[in-house]
């Protein structure tokens, strides 16, 4: 049951228990100290912070500091988001500063190597993370004040009836973040969403959504309940409240009246994405938020990672660009093709440059923006030809070709025609599976006379290590697990559409999955 004080949604959940742990007042810890405020605004707290990786041992929570001003809690998600389930957030807006709970402890230690190797950046500031001391974020909110975003009574809201146009909406299995306009844009599918107010309770997305008639409510919630807003993830659970009315204060990233548009921001928070942005990324991403009514079908991965995640507001730049620049690259080694084959696995390539004077770098055009931005979030920071790359947003709109008879030595490439392109044809399975890189690999299209042996052969010619293989039931499709997701990477930019005979050509792509 979700009690209307716990809806407040204050920029600090919880931080009161947060900050208590005895080890702030270690005297040993070597810690700087700095004042925080607790909720109610009439405590006060030290918070000690770490300076280094090193000063406390891996936790799956995570410190993250030197953050901008006015960051959203879905740009620090979107830092996790490419090493596994987030499963918390606590934000400290006024210290600039947040903690970020991962689903384990591994997934934690990823993220902390990968962004000790390339400092991650928000909104084009460097941000700094290492382990909290903190096992786990126990965020409970029943101690925070009623203010901000709060409903309108103080009565505990139980289950409801079908004559409340106020739903009570649970997100389980959330490996994305839900954001406030993805909600809006399912549930407007069967009546007028009048006012939506977002919280966490007990560790879980929680929302309480009004309708302007109870029927609206009634037809949402026979559709919806148990459907999946992401593919095979973001499970909704659905009760009625005994709220008729919800009483918002602002319109922002965690509540909205959408009858009241003049409302403030209020608390130093940004407005919330334009509904629009939403629309046109379910748009470009072959997402099918738009298809409903009737059944929710699932959005595909690619769609959640950069739809739920808001990643078209977190470039820096303004304007629709989808062109990348990648430093650091082997000036030795990589290719334009290289290039197109690696970014190909996250959207479809349309142009690469490597610069004349710095061939240690290059521009890709992407085909859109949220493709870029996906590219950027699982490439930054991976190895390729034994250097880590670094992968930003490039001021460029678009990525010139070579004027006619200049000779340029091969380092720009038109790939718009190109019939490798992953995701050109609407509703192509391949949204579905995108997954960051690892050093498990996905084969398909394998002819039936080729063998386990033949491929471990492949697999190894190219330079690493075959550490276990599995066919699928059909032979048609298999795992590969190289040692390293370096090695993996290299064999996919090898042997992607690789001609294995009788013009078979194999797929090969990251897998979410271990052998």
């Amino acid at each position: 049951m979700d009690g209307i004080g716990d809806v407040a949604v204050g920029v600090k959940r919880g931080s009161d228990e947060l900050l208590s742990g005895s080890m702030y007042n270690s005297p040993s810890s070597g810690l700087s100290s700095i004042s925080d405020t607790t909720s109610n605004g009439s405590d006060s707290k030290k918070l000690r912070v770490e300076d280094r990786v090193g000063d406390a041992p891996p936790s799956r929570v995570l410190h993250i500091r030197k953050l901008p001003n006015d960051v959203s809690e879905t740009e620090i998600i979107a830092l996790g988001l490419p090493f596994g389930k987030v499963t918390n957030i606590l934000t400290l807006k006024g210290k600039n500063q947040a903690f970020l709970e991962l689903s384990t402890e591994e997934a934690a230690m990823t993220m902390v190597n990968y962004y000790s190797a390339v400092t991650p950046h928000v909104r084009s500031m460097p941000v700094y993370i290492q382990y909290s001391n903190h096992k786990e974020l126990k965020t409970d909110n029943s101690n925070q004040s009623g203010g901000t975003l709060a409903s309108g009574s103080n009565s505990s809201d139980g289950c409801g009836t079908p004559s409340s146009p106020v739903l009570r909406i649970i997100i389980d299995n959330m490996f994305y973040p839900v954001t406030l306009d993805v909600l809006q844009q399912i549930f407007s599918k069967f009546g007028t969403v009048m006012k939506i107010i977002t919280f966490t309770k007990n560790n879980q997305f929680q929302a309480l959504l009004q309708y302007n008639d109870p029927n609206s409510a009634q037809q949402a919630k026979v559709a919806l309940d148990g459907q999946n807003i992401y593919n095979a993830c973001c499970t909704l659970r659905i009760d009625y409240s005994k709220l008729v009315n919800l009483n918002v204060k602002y319109n922002n990233d965690k509540s909205r009246d959408y009858t009241r548009p003049e409302l403030p921001a209020g608390d130093g928070q940004p407005p919330a994405l334009d509904p629009s942005v939403v629309a046109a990324l379910g748009k470009d991403s072959g997402s099918l938020l738009g298809k409903i009514p009737g059944a929710l079908s699932p959005l595909s991965a690619a769609a959640a990672a950069a739809a739920a995640a808001g990643r078209v507001a977190l470039s820096g730049h303004s304007g629709a660009s989808g062109v990348l620049l990648v430093s650091n690259l082997n000036e030795e080694m990589v290719t334009p093709h290289s290039l197109f084959t690696l970014f190909g696995v996250y959207g479809d390539v349309q142009r690469v440059k490597i610069l004349f004077n710095k061939k240690d770098s290059a521009l890709i055009q992407m085909a859109d923006m949220n493709q870029a931005q996906l590219a950027m979030s699982h490439l930054n920071g991976q190895k390729m030809y034994s250097k880590i790359i670094r992968v930003t947003m490039s001021k460029h709109q678009t990525v010139q070709l070579p004027r006619d008879g200049l000779d340029d030595q091969g380092l720009t490439k038109d790939f718009t025609n190109s019939p490798l392109h992953r995701f050109k044809k609407p509703g192509s399975k391949n949204f579905q599976n995108i997954f960051p890189p690892s050093a498990t690999l996905h084969l398909s299209n394998i002819p039936q006379d080729i063998t386990e042996e033949d491929l471990r052969v492949l697999f190894s010619n190219s330079g690493g290590t075959v550490k276990a293989f599995k066919f699928f039931q059909d032979h048609k499709m298999a795992l590969i697990q190289m040692t390293t997701i370096e090695e993996a990477i290299q064999c996919l930019i090898d042997l992607h559409n690789y001609n294995t005979g009788n013009n078979h050509h194999l797929k090969v792509s990251f897998s979410k999955s271990t052998i």
